[in-house]
């Protein structure tokens, strides 16, 4: 039985699909949401999830320039939640 370690790319590829699937239901929850706490979650997941697709691309791409990238949705997802939750405070 031969037995191959799989490579650094197709392991790049296969989580690059695991995180697009869980975006993919993140929308599905952010459309159906019921609830404005729902729909925060998915928006955070957005963030989450981009931030960790961008580090995983500029990994196999070699392209330093997507960390910068990264590093300003996870500023935009942080405001988004302060924004989001502020919002929800005055609400009440």
């Amino acid at each position: 039985m031969n037995l191959q370690i799989l490579s650094l790319d197709s392991l790049l590829v296969v989580a690059l699909l695991l995180l697009l699937l869980s975006l993919m239901l993140g929308m599905i929850r952010a459309l159906k949401g019921p609830s404005l706490e729902d729909r925060l979650l998915s928006i955070l997941l957005f963030g989450t999830g981009g931030v960790a697709i961008l580090l995983l691309l500029s990994v196999s791409m070699q392209f330093t320039a997507l960390l910068d990238v990264g590093l300003v949705l996870v500023l935009l997802a942080a405001v988004v939640a302060a924004a989001m939750t502020r919002r929800e405070s005055d609400d009440a």
